[in-house]
């Protein structure tokens, strides 16, 4: 296998800044050969090696499987902002599934925050968190919602770590005069997802899980009471299977991917920030109030921004110029700056950007579309679905309860339909 620093994933484009900056990843034999268990995983992000881990450490024989390298994925390349609450506002959430609801996914993806946290701690992965978040309005109309917002995170939902910045306030946290006010979370921060994908997938195979890489799936059966997982050179068999794909489901299973569609993502990281301390001094990520939303941080010295305005199914000749040019809307000063690295890659989406869990054939369980929103939760569902199967309670019902319709237009119109409807909303977002 050639070194990192070549490596060049096949579904996304780009050698990232945190591939650079871990070196040389561990690798993982592919399956060769058939294997029985009493759990198949297809997909080694958060969800499938947290799953891993927990269902072994449980004594759960489990044997994953992930498509190319570890990390390859939207875990080792996303924007590692950890966030509060889940995609949407609790707020917002509210006015569709009521307070008791909305409450209580609130809780989840606290519990989440929290899960993350220890978990690293306690199996010492250095993820290198940073502690702070800011979401800043792009347009002066939203200063009452951001207002609310704090407001209602204290006193209805228990979370008092949220306040309302105003305008100078926000441009000077920022540094940056391009946004009108926003609010201030120091109860969530930031982290590095490719070291955390990586102590993951040791922490998984310790534990005894049976995890191997380069592996496909390339159908998956169910009958007699059994799943059965075929990829190029052997089947697993086993009495019930997960399905962790997120955006990377493709054709793999026609329910998943009729209420899953990956959209590109990029992210661009520029050289050392040493002559611009007024750019987020105080070291917060940052997410702003754009339908596609812009998001950036301060991290290890530069600046890493991710973001784009347009959306195609194809990715984009220079990822950088696109990236260069929002970072210099942004900061005027960082115009023509040097982006040392540039990447992109898929991100899971669904209808409504709310999570889709569901039993999609007998004994086989999906979750994914975490809509950008799914560094903490992804990582708590793979913990979920493990409690589900070793019979302990837990939430992943609130999940499943949820109603998330399929995207329209069907297998040969979704896909088209969506990134015309992702094109509109960026025009919105201008205009």
């Amino acid at each position: 296998m050639a070194s990192d620093e070549m490596w060049q994933s096949p579904i996304a484009p780009g050698l990232s800044w945190y591939q650079a900056s871990v070196g040389e990843r561990p690798t993982y034999a592919a399956l060769d050969g058939s294997r029985t268990c009493d759990v198949a995983i297809i997909g080694g992000g958060y969800t499938g090696l947290q799953a891993a881990y927990h269902l072994a450490k449980s004594g759960v024989s489990v044997v994953l499987i992930e498509a190319w390298r570890f990390g390859d994925g939207a875990s080792g390349r996303n924007g590692g902002q950890l966030g509060t609450g889940q995609r949407w506002w609790p707020e917002e959430l509210e006015e569709k599934i009521g307070f008791e609801r909305s409450k209580a996914l609130f809780n989840v993806a606290e519990a989440a925050k929290h899960h993350l946290l220890d978990f690293a701690r306690d199996h010492r992965i250095e993820i290198d968190y940073v502690p702070g978040q800011l979401n800043v309005a792009h347009k002066a109309s939203y200063e009452r919602d951001y207002r609310e917002n704090a407001e209602i995170a204290a006193r209805r939902y228990d979370y008092p770590h949220i306040s309302f910045m105003d305008k100078k306030e926000t441009q000077e946290r920022l540094g940056s005069k391009r946004f009108y006010c926003g609010v201030r979370d120091v109860g969530t921060g930031h982290i590095h997802p490719l070291k955390l994908l990586v102590g993951l997938a040791r922490v998984a195979a310790d534990a005894g899980a049976a995890i191997f890489e380069m592996t496909p799936a390339k159908a998956i059966r169910q009958g007699g009471g059994k799943v059965t997982v075929e990829t190029e050179r052997g089947t697993i068999t086993a009495d019930r299977a997960l399905i962790a794909c997120d955006g990377h489901i493709d054709g793999l299973e026609p329910v998943t991917a009729s209420h899953v569609m990956p959209i590109r993502s990029f992210i661009g990281a520029t050289a050392a920030l040493d002559k611009h301390p007024e750019v987020l001094p105080g070291g917060e990520a940052v997410a702003d109030s754009r339908f596609v939303v812009r998001y950036f941080r301060r991290f290890e010295g530069r600046l890493l921004f991710g973001g784009r305005e347009a959306y195609t199914a194809d990715n984009p000749r220079d990822i950088s110029q696109h990236i260069r040019r929002q970072i210099g809307e942004i900061y005027p000063a960082l115009k023509g700056i040097e982006i040392t690295h540039a990447w992109g890659g898929s991100v899971g989406i669904t209808m409504p950007r709310q999570l889709f869990v569901r039993e999609v054939m007998p004994g086989v369980t999906s979750i994914g579309g975490y809509s950008g929103h799914g560094v903490m939760l992804s990582n708590y569902c793979g913990k979920l679905y493990a409690e589900m199967v070793v019979g302990k309670s837990g939430d992943l019902h609130l999940f499943k309860s949820l109603d998330i319709p399929a995207f329209p237009g069907g297998a040969r119109m979704r896909a088209p339909l969506l990134f015309l409807a992702l094109s509109w909303f960026a025009l919105r977002d201008k205009f």
